[in-house]
């Protein structure tokens, strides 16, 4: 056998195994990286579809967007008896209007995206305090005032007229205060004074451990540009260096007012809702009633556990609770969904009084209480013979009875240090979709 022939008979195997990985009735898959922008940046549009997939149809979007970038890779992923072949289809949107603006559903072949929506803010009547030159960085917290324990969004931003080939950019943590990165770094354009910039947008979660003065140290970055590579070849200039940084950040950290609700919840925000209510209840029979949370300014973390009060004759067996964490406007927010199970053990009148959850407004410096409303139900008698059954077996718990429901954001413990970055190509927008292998 020639290696000709046993190169090609490699390659026809590597294909035959991907046609079969691939799942025939996969459905296309769509997200943006992000879902809150302002008017003058960029967002990425992802599409994973199977692995012979035609491009999609991009069309329905011209009228709200201008589009640039396209890009394609195609990849295969495995896990415990499963694996499966896909292409992976990415394009740069830049919204030409703000608003609440909505990404319709995509052709793909033969199959259609999910729409999703995109929320863009009006354009920044001022530009960021350190923009001048080629290079530069923002680094901002949501609130410069925080209360101890206190979950502070903190965002850096690399700004860059010229390409970059390689860099580090560098967050050092503070004394005082846990700080962890957030997800992956964002990588969009914004236009600021009629110059196109691309940015790379990476996010940290601090949260103070004391009150009193509260120092960050400045962030800083340094790399190469494409300059460098002529400059090796024929000598002069700087080698294509690059670098920026910006100066140390202070926040002032409030103590834990006295008359704070306890245990002491510092929010912008907080919602309940009952996502589930039943319609019924029987004697003897389960019915699930569900209650979601959602905390914005914390993690689930330090989310306190969704309870329900004690209902006069009926049991009550809570599930482990669905958290869901997102970075949104700068900070974190929390979603808790949490299900019980009801067990009516008699005929008759049953109340909820209601759920009850403290917490202390940041912004306004006040508590405040958030509540549902009572329920009530008049419960049906159950089959003859039928005693209330018992009570199911407790699971184990988790970490505050919670599931994620996935993977965190980042490992405990990583460094928020000297996390490098992906080269940046500076031509249009292509620079805005780095794709991952």
């Amino acid at each position: 056998m020639t290696p000709t022939t046993r190169t090609c008979m490699c390659w026809a195997a590597w294909l035959m195994l991907m046609l079969f990985a691939t799942p025939a009735s996969a459905a296309p898959r769509a997200w943006l990286d992000r879902d809150r922008i302002v008017l003058g940046e960029t967002v990425t549009l992802n599409i994973e579809a199977g692995l012979l997939s035609s491009a999609p149809d991009y069309s329905p979007l011209e009228g709200d967007f201008r589009l640039s970038g396209h890009s394609s890779q195609r990849g295969f992923s495995g896990g415990t008896g499963q694996s499966a072949s896909y292409t992976l289809f990415a394009v740069a949107l830049r919204p030409l209007r703000d608003g609440v603006l909505t990404i319709p559903a995509l052709a793909v072949g033969n199959e259609r995206t999910a729409p999703l929506t995109l929320v863009v803010g009006p354009a920044p009547d001022e530009s960021p305090a350190q923009a001048r030159g080629d290079l530069f960085i923002e680094s901002v917290p949501d609130d410069t005032r925080p209360y101890v324990q206190q979950s502070v969004g903190w965002v850096v931003r690399l700004f860059s007229a010229v390409p970059i080939v390689s860099g580090t950019l560098d967050q050092p943590a503070p004394e005082g205060a846990s700080f962890q990165r957030v997800g992956d770094d964002a990588q969009y354009s914004r236009t600021i004074n009629g110059r196109q910039y691309q940015v790379v947008e990476r996010r940290f979660m601090l949260v103070p451990e004391r009150s009193g003065s509260l120092q960050v140290p400045g962030a800083s970055f340094e790399g190469r540009g494409t300059s460098g590579l002529f400059d090796d070849m024929f000598g002069g200039g700087r080698g294509g260096r690059l670098s920026a940084q910006v100066g140390p950040r202070t926040l002032h950290v409030q103590p834990v007012p006295d008359q704070a609700p306890q245990p002491w919840l510092p929010l912008h925000d907080l919602k309940l809702r009952y996502r589930a209510n039943p319609a019924e209840l029987r004697q003897g029979l389960a019915a699930t009633l569900t209650i979601e949370a959602i905390a914005d300014g914390a993690t689930g973390a330090q989310m306190p556990d969704l309870e329900l009060p004690p209902i006069d004759g009926v049991q009550v067996f809570p599930e482990r609770a669905q958290v869901d964490e997102r970075f949104v406007d700068g900070r974190p927010r929390a979603t808790v969904t949490r299900s019980f199970s009801l067990v009516p053990g008699r005929p008759g009148a049953v109340s909820l009084s209601g759920v009850r959850m403290g917490w202390w407004d940041v912004k306004a410096g006040q508590a405040r209480e958030a509540r549902l409303p009572p329920l009530e139900w008049t419960v049906q008698p159950g089959a003859a013979g039928l005693d209330t059954p018992p009570a199911p077996a407790q699971l184990p718990s988790l970490a505050r009875g919670r599931d994620t429901g996935g993977p965190p954001d980042e490992a405990p413990g990583a460094s928020t240090e000297g996390a490098p970055l992906a080269a940046l190509g500076m031509h249009g927008d292509r620079a805005a979709w780095v794709a991952s292998t």
